[in-house]
């Protein structure tokens, strides 16, 4: 009743920043500005569009700021004042679903995902490859294929991009901090800007075809051209500032 009490006593608009961590994806870390009001199941459906893990197989534990397990949040009917968390406090993701997206560790390393190779001599019989187009090409018209993007190509842009930089990337209004400004042989001639968005919209972890250019967790990384970054005030959007709770 007294735990009760004191939510009745809550106004409205009342929130709590928490952290947030995941059972299986060890490297997944994020911090969540929540309302109070909103119930444990509205969370969880929020969280899964964050790590994966469907709500039917989310299970929530609440740790305080020393690591100290509180409480599981096994009500999906109450809402989330109920726990009582404050500032710091730690939501666990445990998915329960051993089948899941998220088990196996692949989403985190892409060693561990089989990939589909062939021999040269077996893609030299295939008709229709680009390796055929491209010798095709190439014997009418042997310059088709020479670079024609310098070795400073939009170098001037970069000239105010620096790391650490907040940063919004277009299309797509997409934010995160710059991790690499320079040049990126394995991609094309010509400067590039690396970026580890705040959301997992990338398309790898810094890594690009075999070099890495930066560090960051996996599908958070992307290196884009430098007209498609914009830098300055670009702070982390809260994912729930546009949901109505």
């Amino acid at each position: 009743m007294a735990m009760a009490s004191r939510l009745q006593q809550l106004p409205g608009d009342e929130s709590v920043l928490l952290r947030i961590s995941h059972s299986n994806l060890k490297t997944f870390s994020s911090e969540i500005r929540l309302s109070l009001q909103t119930t444990v199941e509205s969370v969880k459906d929020k969280l899964w569009r964050k790590c994966g893990t469907s709500v039917e197989s989310m299970r929530l534990e609440l740790y305080d700021d020393t690591g100290s397990k509180v409480c599981n949040l096994d009500d999906n009917n109450r809402p989330l004042g109920f726990y009582s968390p404050t500032a710091g406090y730690r939501l666990h993701i445990v998915d329960v679903d051993p089948s899941s997206v998220t088990s196996g560790g692949w989403l985190e390393d892409t060693s561990l995902v089989e990939k589909y190779q062939i021999s040269d001599e077996a893609y030299d019989k295939r008709d229709g490859t680009f390796r055929k187009f491209k010798e095709k090409i190439s014997s009418q018209n042997p310059s088709a294929f020479e670079p024609k993007i310098t070795d400073n190509y939009m170098e001037d842009l970069c000239t105010n991009v620096k790391v650490g930089d907040r940063c919004e990337v277009e299309p797509g209004a997409k934010r995160g901090v710059v991790k690499f400004v320079g040049k990126a042989e394995s991609l094309a001639p010509g400067f590039w800007v690396g970026v580890q968005y705040d959301e997992p919209l990338g398309k790898h972890d810094g890594m690009v075809k075999g070099t890495r250019y930066f560090n960051c967790p996996p599908l958070h990384g992307a290196v884009v051209r430098p007209d498609k970054v914009k830098v300055g005030d670009y702070p982390e959007r809260d994912i729930f500032e546009e949901d109505e709770i």
